[in-house]
């Protein structure tokens, strides 16, 4: 068996071994960096759906371009799937007896269901003491850190994972953003709909929907 093998070998038994501990909301991968073309030559889990073959991700490219070729481990960072299912991930950089970079384990877990979880349990935890609360405030690095901060502060009103949410839903979701001015921000749209799970279009389709049913109400009114 080579050194190659050999490591492998080992990786797959430990991706094993992690969805067995953390189960079915957990996924583990392992890429050959060789060829990354289909780097993917191990997955346990189906939290990506994906299989044997697929290419390597935008970021573990990104990560192999970073410092000159040596790429630095990452953990417990934030992943959206194309659904709007929101992951938990980490990548680690095994390399061989030289020192270089021959595979990435990766590790997902969709925190979905914990989300939906957390939200159901806030009400029995929370004390509120009186009807004014101070309000919160995200010190945003760039427009799309507000964004999200924005998007999550409404889901929170809703109490349900995006990706969870019926029609109806993701209706009233996008009518709490034009509340809160989301879509003031250059590139909301687009963000929104990534984080959501839908496409761009879809969700100019509930802005409309929402702006309608305001003009109406303000017409009664």
């Amino acid at each position: 068996m080579t050194e190659k093998e050999f490591i492998f070998n080992n990786l797959q038994r430990t991706a094993d071994a992690v969805v067995a501990l953390l189960g079915k909301n957990s996924e583990a991968c392992v890429h050959d960096l060789t060829c990354l073309q289909n780097s993917l030559v191990y997955i346990q889990g189906e939290v990506t759906h994906r299989k044997p073959g697929a290419p390597a991700t935008d970021l573990l490219i990104k990560m192999l371009k970073k410092n000159s070729g040596i790429p630095e481990d990452m953990h417990n960072y934030k992943t959206t799937t194309a659904d709007g299912r929101s992951l938990k991930s980490t990548t680690t950089f095994i390399r061989n007896s030289m020192g270089k970079p021959l595979a990435a384990f990766c590790i997902n877990i969709d925190t979905t269901d914990f989300y939906n979880a957390c939200q159901a349990l806030m009400p029995f935890i929370n004390i509120q003491e009186n009807d004014h609360q101070p309000p919160s405030e995200t010190f945003a690095h760039s427009p799309g850190e507000t964004v999200e901060a924005l998007f999550f502060h409404a889901v929170e009103e809703i109490g349900k994972h995006p990706s969870t949410m019926n029609v109806d839903e993701k209706t009233q979701l996008t009518g709490q953003l034009e509340e809160n001015g989301t879509f003031l921000l250059k590139g909301a749209v687009e963000q929104v709909a990534q984080m959501m799970g839908v496409t761009k279009f879809t969700v100019y389709n509930y802005l409309k929907k929402v702006r309608n049913n305001n003009s109406n109400t303000s017409i009664e009114a």
